[in-house]
C-alpha cells in the first residue's frame, strides 16, 4: 500500500512546495491472507445473491410472460385455471410484518435499555443469554405456542379493539356487532393480528441484540458530562445513549421488518387462507407470500410452480429493498447522532 503525506512546507528561499514524501507500507503474509478471506467472503455472498435471483427470475419467467402486469394486480390465485396474481398475498404479507414491527419494536427497545442501563451485572448475563435463546427457537415452535396457546388468549383483547376502535378501518370486523355477546371466538382467530404477534416474539430479539450493543458502546465520558451537568439517569439515557444508538435502532427494526416479511412455518400454521385483499387485521384469514408457496409447492403442475416462483421473486425483492435500506441506515449512523448535552 502507498500513501502520500500532504506537502505543506516549501523549498529554502523559494515558492516552490517540497515534494510529497511516499510512505510505503509492506503487507505481512497475515495482512495478504486476512485481505483475500475477507474480500473472497464478500465477492461469495454477492454471487450466491444473484445467482438465487437470477435462479428464481428464469423459472418464474413463463408465469411472469403468460401474466404480464396483472399478476400485481389480480388477488386470486389459479394459475391453472384462470387468473393468477401476488395482489391479495403481498398485501397480507407487508400487513403481518408491520404488525409484527408494530409490537417488536417496543418490546425490543425496552428490553435493549433494562440489559444495557438498568440490569445488575449478574442479572446481565442471564438475560442475554435468554434474548439470544429465544433467537435459535426453531419457527415451528413458535408456531405452534400461537396456534394452540396464545390465539385463543388473545380473543379478548382482540374483541376489545374491535368493539372500541372498530370506527378505524383496519381494526374493523365485518360482520360483527360492537359489544355483541354471540359472536363467535372464531371471527377473531387465524387473523392478521395473531400471526404479527407471533412473528414479533421472533424478531424482537434480533433487534433487541443490534440495539443493546449500541446502546452499550455509548461514549462514556459523555455519559459522565451528563451526568456532571445534572441529568438523571433517563436524561442521560434520553440524552446520549439514544441518540448515540439511533442508527441501531432504526437498522434493527428494518432488519426484523425483513426477517418478518420471509417467515413461513409460523404463519402457515396459524393463519386461515384467503385470497383476497384483507385489510382488517383482527378478521379471520388473511395470507402471505410464503405461506403460499408452502402450501401449493406439493401440489403445484410446472406452470403452477413457475407462478410461484415468480411470487417467490416478489418476496426476494422486498426483501433486499427492505434490508439495503436498513445498511444504509447503519453505515450513516455513528453508531449513533451526536448527543444532545
Amino acid at each position: 500500500m502507498t500513501t502520500y503525506l500532504p506537502a505543506t512546507r516549501r523549498r529554502p528561499g523559494t515558492d516552490a512546495p517540497l515534494a510529497r514524501r511516499r510512505l510505503v507500507t509492506n503487507a505481512g503474509p497475515a495482512d495478504v491472507l486476512f485481505r483475500a478471506v475477507a474480500r473472497g467472503g464478500g465477492s461469495l455472498v454477492l454471487v450466491l445473491m444473484v445467482m438465487v435471483g437470477t435462479f428464481l427470475a428464469y423459472r418464474a419467467w413463463e408465469a411472469l410472460r403468460v401474466a404480464g402486469f396483472s399478476f400485481v394486480t389480480t388477488q386470486d390465485w389459479n394459475p391453472d385455471g384462470g387468473g393468477f396474481g401476488i395482489a391479495a398475498v403481498i398485501v397480507g404479507t407487508v400487513l403481518i410484518a408491520l404488525v409484527a414491527i408494530a409490537a417488536a419494536v417496543p418490546l425490543a427497545l425496552g428490553a435493549a435499555l433494562y440489559i444495557a442501563e438498568y440490569a445488575p451485572r449478574w442479572l446481565r448475563r442471564t438475560l442475554i443469554a435468554v434474548v439470544d435463546l429465544m433467537a435459535a427457537v426453531p419457527s415451528v415452535v413458535y408456531g405452534l405456542w400461537g396456534a394452540f396457546f396464545l390465539q385463543w388468549r388473545v380473543v379478548g383483547l382482540s374483541r376489545w379493539i374491535s368493539d372500541w376502535f372498530g370506527w378505524i378501518p383496519v381494526f374493523r370486523v365485518d360482520g360483527v356487532q360492537r359489544h355483541d355477546p354471540l359472536t363467535t371466538a372464531t371471527a377473531y382467530t387465524s387473523s392478521t393480528f395473531i400471526a404479527g404477534i407471533v412473528v414479533a416474539l421472533m424478531v424482537a430479539p434480533i433487534a433487541c441484540s443490534i440495539m443493546r450493543e449500541a446502546f452499550s458502546l455509548a461514549p462514556a465520558g459523555e455519559r459522565e458530562g451528563a451526568y456532571a451537568l445534572g441529568a438523571t439517569r433517563w436524561g442521560m439515557i434520553r440524552r446520549v445513549v439514544l441518540p448515540f444508538g439511533r442508527g441501531a435502532i432504526i437498522g434493527g427494526t428494518m432488519l426484523g421488518l425483513g426477517r418478518a416479511l420471509g417467515e413461513t412455518i409460523a404463519v402457515v400454521m396459524i393463519i386461515s387462507p384467503r385470497f383476497i385483499i384483507q385489510p382488517h387485521i383482527l378478521e379471520n384469514g388473511t395470507s402471505s407470500v410464503s405461506s403460499l408457496i408452502a402450501l401449493r409447492y406439493g401440489e403445484s403442475s410446472p406452470f403452477g410452480i413457475s407462478a410461484l416462483m415468480a411470487a417467490g421473486v416478489a418476496l426476494f425483492v422486498l426483501t433486499l429493498i427492505v434490508n439495503f435500506l436498513a445498511a444504509w441506515v447503519v453505515s450513516r449512523s455513528r453508531s449513533g447522532a451526536v448527543s444532545e448535552v
